[in-house]
């Protein structure tokens, strides 16, 4: 159970109910902080449909957050998404025996773009060699957008873990069929 309750749009002034549109935990969560959940949003609307990066480039780096801070929420919700935006199964196994340190047949870009996820999980910064091998390959405008997608996250699994937010049961069968270590 979350440390705070879950609200409901019954909960919410009238004009803070469209918050709550898509009715999952997180959101229920946020709804305690109405301006707060609106500047998530905001965020987290441009990542989704605007950013520049390769969509299921933009989900394997938030998958390798999630799976780094072992953040149960954030992986189960990302695995689904990351399958509506070309992460397959594979993918997801190789994302794995990267973040183990066990190498996989992802291609270059995709390799180099998971260990600049985990650098920056693990030690709040991008490596310079990292940095430089992906700017080689997306650009200013995608490194800028990467790193954003990659710090953004990063504070939402920090958020999920303070508040201990529960998987919905809708996304347990993905939290199931590849588990956090």
């Amino acid at each position: 159970m979350a440390r705070v309750p879950y609200l409901d749009p019954e909960d919410l002034s009238a004009e803070d109910q469209d918050i709550l549109a898509r009715p999952i935990s997180l959101f229920r969560v946020l709804a305690h902080s109405p301006g707060g959940a609106r500047a998530f949003h905001g965020l987290g609307g441009w990542i989704r449909f605007d950013c520049t990066l390769d969509p299921r480039l933009r989900e394997l780096a938030i998958l390798q957050v999630g799976y780094l801070a072992r953040s149960p929420y954030e992986w189960s919700h990302h695995v689904k998404i990351g399958y509506d935006f070309g992460v397959s199964d594979a993918d997801i196994e190789a994302l794995i025996a990267e973040t183990e340190g066990r190498g996989s047949a992802l291609p270059e870009l995709d390799r180099t773009l998971l260990r600049g996820a985990r650098e920056m999980t693990a030690d709040g910064a991008m490596a310079k060699p990292t940095f430089t091998a992906l700017q080689a390959e997306l650009g200013d405008q995608g490194m800028v957008d990467l790193c954003l997608v990659i710090s953004f996250y990063n504070a939402v699994v920090r958020f999920l873990g303070s508040m201990e937010m529960d998987v919905e049961p809708d996304y347990q069968p993905y939290l199931d069929k590849y588990p956090l270590p």
